[in-house]
């Protein structure tokens, strides 16, 4: 059984815990961070269903995790980092604009890294 932590975002709390020896983050936290959406599942439902790659590739994406809640362990939806960047990318909230241009730009930075070792 692994210890359930918590992240900050913009004031908001994002549980996580620690599987395969990486980071994995609560969905529906990460939603209401970006969202301040009331019902964060039936956000992602519809998010899902906008957007037929994520839908796609959901199952390799999400994995159910045993999550430490306020009435005990659950079963929750979460995400490593590679795929919570992927689902950042299907939120079409302001808030999460910052997060998508910067992660736009760290691209970008690598792709010159990658063409031009020397930078």
């Amino acid at each position: 059984m692994t210890d359930t932590k918590i992240a900050i975002f913009r004031n908001k709390k994002i549980r996580k815990t620690i599987h395969k020896n990486e980071w994995w983050f609560v969905m529906e936290d990460v939603v209401v961070a970006l969202t301040d959406s009331l019902n964060p599942k039936d956000y992602i439902n519809k998010m899902r269903r906008r957007d037929n790659e994520l839908s796609k590739g959901y199952g390799q994406i999400v994995h159910t995790l045993s999550i430490e809640t306020r009435g005990g362990r659950q079963k929750m939806n979460c995400a490593n980092t590679e795929g919570i960047f992927r689902i950042i990318q299907s939120i079409p909230s302001p808030k999460a604009e910052p997060f998508k241009r910067w992660l736009a730009r760290v691209g970008y930075e690598r792709v010159q890294e990658i063409e031009n070792p020397e930078l």
